[in-house]
């Protein structure tokens, strides 16, 4: 006996009568061209969704809301390095060490505190010629330092730069907002009106209204400003100009918030 197959559009209407009775369905159909060629009926697919309904969620509109606010930095971030290089890694090791001392000592001295002088990075290698000839040792010590007080940032710089003379290198400086706070506040208040504005709109659009919110998610991204400087550049005037400029931050929210 030939088995019995159901017809394609018979399992479709079984699958709109199951949608009218309010059971949420999902439909993947697949056309095989070979199987319509040999008489074969069409498969289909049933899945459950995995949407709002499923998480006992009400209907709802999701959006996103920005906020950026800018402030003036109150912190500067530099990496400051001392590259020595001798005939033999206890005279390159000691060198260097004595030059690292000079210049922490050349920053504790200008108003820099020791809890805001870290070693980042300390390194003893080989050097070699081009030719691949060994021709001494390499001592690298760098430290990140962060000064609060910006005014005095570029003669503390010059003050380091002295102190370990034509072995120092300055890799880079950065300016952040420590005490954001209030900026935050104020990113957050103009994300979430944005959000709202959206929200109300597309309420409007509906013709349903706008209910209350069910959830908010956010993403705060600060935005440093960053300078990098030369270290003949640096040394070469007498006071080295700072300028802190301005720091943004960004927030980003997600909210959903029902319809009425």
């Amino acid at each position: 006996m030939e088995p019995v197959t159901r017809s394609s559009s018979a399992r479709r209407g079984h699958l709109v009568r199951l949608a009218r009775r309010g059971a949420p369905v999902a439909l993947a159909v697949a056309l095989v061209a070979g199987a319509a060629a040999c008489g074969s009926p069409a498969k289909v697919e049933v899945s459950a969704p995995s949407g709002t309904a499923a998480a006992g969620l009400s209907d709802g509109i999701t959006v996103t809301g920005t906020g950026k606010v800018q402030g003036t930095p109150d912190t500067l971030t530099v990496s400051i390095g001392v590259s020595t290089k001798r005939p033999t890694v206890d005279a390159a090791v000691s060198d260097n060490a004595g030059t690292a001392t000079a210049l922490t000592a050349a920053l504790t001295g200008n108003g820099v505190a020791a809890k805001d002088v870290q070693t980042s990075n300390y390194s003893v290698q080989q050097s070699f010629t081009l030719k691949g000839a060994r021709d001494g040792f390499i001592v690298n010590n760098t430290v990140t330092v962060k000064i609060h007080d910006i005014a005095k940032a570029g003669a503390i710089i010059d003050a380091a730069t002295a102190a370990g003379g034509a072995e120092v290198n300055v890799q880079g400086v950065s300016f952040t907002l420590e005490d954001n706070t209030a900026l935050l506040e104020q990113a957050r208040t103009d994300a979430y009106a944005d959000a709202k504005a959206k929200a109300d709109q597309f309420g409007q659009l509906s013709g349903r209204g706008l209910g209350d919110a069910q959830g908010i998610s956010e993403t705060v991204t600060a935005d440093p400003l960053r300078m990098s400087y030369a270290a003949d550049a640096l040394s070469a005037a007498a006071t080295t100009p700072i300028n802190a400029g301005q720091v943004s931050t960004d927030v980003t929210i997600t909210v959903r918030f029902a319809l009425g």
